[in-house]
């Protein structure tokens, strides 16, 4: 499996709005992040890290591909991901989204460079 959905910790809904918690730890850097509909935004993966998402709003079309796997899914708000190592991502924005992005232990490595490396034929895994 290239793309885990997953649960969230807990939600506490009543008449005042919500309380959501995504998880209580195994997570050192997290994002917001906004995208318009009809981009498109990608192409890399991660050595190190083990990124979950939460879509806030919005809806998006999430491909992986890993050696000879390839899976694509569309997530709405609410829901709740995770795409582990070494696993190249795709994210076709369909509608104006936000969505929250988690690392397991950062993008930016201690020596400066970054766990983010460029999948040099993505152009070929796009739809």
């Amino acid at each position: 499996m290239l793309i885990e959905r997953i649960e969230k910790d807990f939600e506490y809904v009543d008449d005042r709005g919500t309380l959501t918690q995504l998880v209580r730890k195994g997570y050192s850097q997290i994002n917001i992040v906004t995208s318009k509909g009809g981009v498109f935004r990608g192409g890399h993966y991660h050595r190190l890290n083990t990124e979950a998402y939460y879509i806030i709003k919005g809806k998006c079309k999430v491909t992986a591909y890993k050696e000879n796997q390839r899976e694509c899914e569309i997530f709405d708000a609410g829901d709740f991901f995770r795409i582990g190592p070494y696993v190249t991502h795709n994210f076709d924005y369909i509608e104006d989204s936000i969505l929250v992005t988690m690392y397991s232990l950062g993008v930016e490595l201690e020596h400066g460079g970054m766990d983010s490396y460029q999948e040099s034929t993505y152009e070929s895994f796009v739809d």
